[in-house]
């Protein structure tokens, strides 16, 4: 019989044995369903891995306990001896490792060392994210605008939702209604959160939310056929339900920056090279006990080391000389790999590196084209289709809504527009209607016989 809270005890389980069918057997469910859950909960299946690679965590750490104590042999309670198989350990780790470099993305931990700990990769998702929640939209239905320039959980509905695509590469709007059917509020929902549950024909049938333990099934349309989530995703070539997040690509180069940041950090706590090496020389064949040698380091650590201790002399014992080593500057080079890797993460999220701060990038002649091209190439493409997608959503409430960026209202679009309005004014032998098609306005009221609009 399944228990209350089956997934717990299952995760729990697979993380103690790694063993699916064991783990089955302590939560009192069957294989296919736990196989099912993974297929669509997306939260499920990251916590199942999770597991397993605690699970190899343990095995990594038996196996160097095993090869540091020469045990290769276990006793039972019945004194029979057993072997350990040293090799198919190694083998099935490097085989756990090559699979989760190859397809294991967590979003979880991404989000950790891509967005919180990486200074490059947030504020790149700041900028974009700010610039679309920023951005002015045309003049279109008061009820509709009232809904998207509203917050969402305190934070504006836009900025979420391009955050969220640009991490996650998917996008769910919520639409909360009142009590006469009319929507209320557009709730973004957590994407990593939310799966598809497809239909018999592998179309969405409905989307599922879950957190813990707890699911909730949010069809696409209600009893009367009104829609009750949006979903915005960026383009996938090998999925049909989600959409690839920014960060997948950056993935990579998050890696190599937090590294090289890390690394640097260490140079500087042992003044920017390794600080030498002691050697123990006493013109006799001796060396140092291992108290001994636990002892110096001990010493050496707590008197010489980090910032504080910056030139502080040395004094040293009897049989004991100080050799200075250091690294070349080619070796010290990570400046340079890290600005690269910083660009790189820039490219991901499109957003000019010249914008970040980022040193020796010269492709914008200045400040202004730079910000220019992340309204052109970013901003408003990632806007368009939130809008766009929005729009669509509520057209059963509003019909005819399309949500637009006022472009006349983009500061950094102000030379672009200026010049658009001066062609297409001087532009004699275009009527006003094509005129104003030309710069993005609605057409313009009928007007009768005096001069009225109508």
């Amino acid at each position: 019989m399944a228990k209350r809270n089956w997934e717990t005890a299952f995760i729990n389980e697979l993380a103690e044995t790694s063993n699916v069918k064991a783990a089955t057997k302590a939560a009192g469910v069957s294989q296919s369903l736990v196989y099912k859950r993974r297929r669509e909960s997306a939260e499920f299946a990251a916590r199942w891995y999770a597991a397993l690679a605690e699970g190899y965590d343990s095995l990594e750490m038996d196996l160097l306990a095993r090869l540091r104590e020469g045990r290769l042999e276990d006793v039972d309670e019945d004194g029979n001896k057993r072997k350990y198989d040293i090799g198919t350990a190694f083998r099935c780790l490097l085989a756990h490792r090559e699979s989760t470099g190859r397809t294991g993305f967590d979003y979880t931990a991404s989000i950790r060392r891509g967005y919180i700990e990486n200074p490059v990769a947030q504020r790149a998702v700041r900028i974009v994210a700010e610039g679309v929640g920023s951005a002015p939209i045309a003049e279109a239905d008061p009820r509709a605008l009232a809904l998207v320039q509203a917050t969402s959980a305190g934070q504006s509905l836009l900025e979420t939702l391009a955050a969220h695509l640009l991490l996650n590469g998917n996008g769910y709007v919520q639409i909360a209604r009142d009590a006469s059917g009319k929507p209320a509020e557009l709730f973004a929902l957590r994407p990593e959160r939310m799966s598809v549950v497809p239909g018999a024909d592998g179309w969405p049938a409905a989307y599922r939310y879950t957190v813990g333990d707890t699911r909730v099934d949010l069809p696409l349309e209600d009893e009367d056929g009104w829609p009750s989530l949006i979903h915005l995703k960026t383009f996938h070539p090998t999925d049909d339900h989600y959409g690839a997040g920014c960060l997948t690509a950056a993935e990579q180069s998050v890696a190599i920056h937090n590294a090289a940041a890390n690394w640097n950090r260490a140079l500087l706590e042992n003044a920017a090279r390794p600080s030498g090496a002691l050697v123990y020389d006493t013109g006799e064949a001796s060396t140092l006990s291992a108290e001994q040698f636990d002892r110096l380091k001990e010493e050496l650590a707590a008197a010489y080391q980090g910032g504080g201790n910056a030139g502080r002399p040395m004094l040293l014992e009897g049989g004991l000389k100080w050799q200075s080593l250091s690294l070349s500057p080619a070796d010290m080079d990570f400046a340079e790999l890290k600005a690269a890797a910083a660009r790189d993460i820039a490219l991901a999220f499109g957003v000019p590196p010249m914008l970040l701060g980022l040193p020796g990038d010269n492709t914008y002649a200045n400040y202004k084209e730079a910000n220019r091209a992340l309204w052109r190439l970013t901003l408003l493409p990632l806007a368009a289709k939130i809008l766009g997608g929005i729009s669509e959503g509520l057209q059963p409430w509003f019909p005819g809504l399309a949500l637009t960026v006022d472009l006349d209202r983009v500061p950094a679009l102000s030379e672009d527009r200026e010049k658009l309005w001066a062609q297409v004014t001087g532009a004699d032998f275009l009527s006003e209607a094509e005129k104003r098609a030309m710069l993005s306005l609605p057409p313009a009221p009928e007007q009768n016989t005096n001069g009225d609009s109508e």
